[in-house]
């Protein structure tokens, strides 16, 4: 989902978010991801922007190791050179761009997520745009891009020194992806869009693997619906029966969008339970920067931070067989 929030409290989020972990997190949980999305990082730096601890300017990937996260989150996009230019924010995440940013998260020691957006700019539930440059493509064209593509992204990463640990097939993908090729629906069922959409990502698998070789990644499918099981259920079963192949399932949780942290327990564990799968929480925050009063009395301040992920991290632990894969900032 495309974010709006207030530069300067990431650092302070993630240190909230990482004090809370480090209370919850047994030692039976030593694969657990504490995470953040940087993507960010260099845009906001090369803005002038600095990064804290302590009163101390650091470096920001150092200053979030040093407090426990152990995994950065970038995502990439397929935006053109003279799209980023024009509209940085919305367009400069593409391979020129990720790449240099990959090769600090990898030389500092970190673990490495990357989120194909499979769009020049935000991929969320509401959009979910085929590249300008794959518009005119047929479906089977598409197919063979997808492979192409995938494969090519992460041989420049691979070829970098920044190997991906963890590969996103797509960003909540709810709906599908690179609409209207692979545009599907929970709530009404059309086999030949889930047939397109399992072509679409098993081609982006097969890209993956053609480059990663013996060191693949883990595969990481993203949906945004952490309260909601009966949507999930649905979803996955229908990608298992397109044989899909994948690792852990992601989900998004932003409670003024899909509910209270309460109702997190039942997709989780249900999900864990269900496809016998790691799962974990690929993207939250808290507070949303435009309702700083908080939300369910929680207040929109470092204290209120540490309070909601307090709230959240024993969920993610708790996750039956020890499922519960981490929580992404």
């Amino acid at each position: 989902m495309k974010r709006t929030f207030k530069k300067g409290l990431i650092v302070a989020a993630m240190l909230a978010l990482n004090w809370a972990l480090a209370a919850n997190v047994s030692a039976a949980t030593a694969n657990y991801l504490a995470g953040a999305d940087m993507s960010d990082l260099s845009y906001y730096e090369s803005s002038g922007i600095v990064y804290k601890d302590n009163g101390q300017t650091g470096d920001a990937l150092q200053i979030l190791k040093n407090h426990g996260v152990n995994c950065i989150r970038l995502r990439l996009w397929t935006s053109s050179a003279a799209q980023a230019q024009s509209d940085p924010w919305d367009y400069n995440c593409n391979l020129d761009y990720v790449v240099p940013l990959a090769q600090r998260v990898k030389n500092d020691g970190l673990l490495f997520m990357l989120d194909f957006h499979y769009s020049d700019t935000w991929a969320d539930p509401q959009h979910q745009a085929i590249p300008s440059a794959w518009a005119s493509l047929s479906f089977t064209q598409l197919v063979q891009e997808m492979r192409t593509y995938n494969s090519n992204s992460i041989a420049a990463l691979k070829n970098a020194g920044a190997m991906p640990d963890y590969v996103q097939v797509g960003n909540e993908i709810s709906s599908g992806m690179l609409w209207p090729m692979g545009q599907v629906s929970v709530s009404s069922y059309n086999a030949t869009q889930w047939s397109q959409l399992g072509q679409l990502m098993k081609a982006a698998v097969q890209g993956i693997q053609d480059a990663a070789g013996t060191n693949m990644p883990k595969i990481v499918i993203h949906v945004p619906w952490g309260t909601d099981w009966g949507s999930t259920e649905t979803f996955f079963d229908n990608l298992q029966a397109q044989n899909v192949p994948f690792d852990i399932i992601g989900q998004s949780y932003y409670e003024w969008w899909v509910g209270p942290w309460q109702n997190v327990p039942n997709c989780l564990d249900n999900a864990a339970q269900r496809y016998g799968k790691p799962v974990i929480i690929a993207e939250t925050c808290w507070p949303f920067m435009g309702n700083p009063s908080g939300y369910n009395g929680v207040p929109g301040t470092p204290a209120g931070q540490v309070e909601y992920v307090g709230d959240l991290g024993p969920i993610v632990t708790n996750v039956p067989n020890g499922l519960g894969g981490g929580i992404f900032w």
